[in-house]
């Protein structure tokens, strides 16, 4: 028996090195290793030996089986990594050939009107401030005054993760405030940041998608009143919509962050089937805000005794929809070239305020 097994040994470990392929290599595995091959038969007439024997050959036999076992790990391993080096050399691409004008790349319009807000918003002296896309509970809803029974914290509203050992549970963020939060524990006022990032809600329609963009800006000084709040959004709407005096109404509203608080709308007309934002007979809801919640400075370990500030929030991929007509909100995603080409920008259209936000 023994001679059989160094023979079984010696043959199989030959067919493993000269396995071809990986097909090759499992056809080796499974005449060896399979519920008939060689060494699983062997397993099987164990029980017909004596007991001291049955221990002896059972400890070859497994040995046996973990030499055949790494061989076969070690030979997959080499086969793969010259599979891929296969790959690499015959699907090589060669960078240096010239670009073809019909193949040129565009800007997509979600990262384009990104580029426009840091433009405007850069001019007013605020600072890029980001954060994970995973949150806590008390940076996505506590620390914001949302309370526990808010429809923002249902499952059907938010994506949460499997709780962890102490029962509580992470989110994927559902708006770019826990950024606020997270800059003003780690600095001191005062600050002027905004915050651009992707958000994420379970909502699918025209208008809503699970994965989104949002900006939110934050301003925390001695003083600040709710004039400041409406002179910084007027300036931002006019540069941004390339509007001079476009009308702007702010409306009493509710968020739990800020108070008192308040949606903002611009004017429009839309004769002709056509959107047009300017002086009209109609409104369009852009973004909301207010000024920041004494609770909100407190948990930002803000004193709101002698801080004030002001806060606002608006939907990236809905401004780009007013500012550039585009009719769906899913089309951003759809990852389609047709409207790339058509609704992209140039990678050389870098919006400035003085040399134009869109060109």
């Amino acid at each position: 028996m023994t001679e059989t097994l160094d023979a079984l040994k010696e043959r199989t470990l030959g067919a493993i090195a000269g396995a071809a392929d990986l097909a090759a290599l499992d056809q080796v595995r499974v005449a060896a290793l399979g519920r008939k091959g060689a060494i699983t038969e062997m397993m099987k007439g164990l029980g017909t030996l004596a007991l001291e024997a049955r221990r002896e050959q059972g400890q070859r036999l497994n040995a046996l089986k973990d030499a055949i076992a790494e061989a076969i790990a070690a030979r997959q391993a080499a086969l793969e990594a010259a599979s891929i080096d296969a790959r690499l050399s015959s699907e090589r691409l060669d960078v240096t050939l010239p670009a073809r004008p019909e193949r040129e790349g565009r800007v997509h319009p979600v990262s384009q009107v990104t580029d426009e807000l840091i433009a405007v918003f850069a001019e007013m002296g605020f600072a890029i401030a980001e954060g994970p896309d995973i949150e806590d509970d008390f940076h996505n809803f506590e620390a914001l005054n949302i309370p526990p029974e808010h429809p923002a914290r249902q499952e059907h509203d938010t994506f949460y993760f499997e709780p962890r050992a102490d029962g509580s549970r992470l989110v994927l963020r559902t708006h770019t405030s826990p950024v606020q939060i997270r800059h003003m524990l780690s600095h001191r006022p005062p600050l002027r940041v905004i915050a651009p990032g992707r958000t994420y809600r379970c909502d699918s329609d025209m208008t809503h998608t699970p994965m989104f963009h949002q900006v939110e800006g934050l301003v925390i000084g001695e003083d600040i009143h709710m004039g400041h709040l409406k002179g910084c959004l007027r300036d931002f709407c006019e540069a941004f919509f390339e509007v001079a005096d476009l009308p702007m109404r702010f409306r009493p509203s509710y968020f739990p962050f800020t108070s008192p608080s308040a949606e903002v709308d611009i004017g429009c007309s839309r004769s002709g089937g056509q959107l047009k934002i300017g002086a009209g007979d109609d409104w369009l809801e852009i973004l909301g805000c207010g000024m920041v919640h004494p609770k909100v400075l407190r948990n930002g370990g803000i004193d709101p005794e002698r801080w004030q500030g002001f806060a606002f929030g608006m939907g990236i991929d809905r401004i780009a929809m007013l500012k550039y007509g585009i009719p769906d909100l899913r089309s951003f995603f759809d990852a389609d070239l047709r409207w790339i080409d058509h609704y992209g920008f140039g990678a050389l259209d870098v919006p400035t305020l003085f040399g134009g936000l869109a060109r």
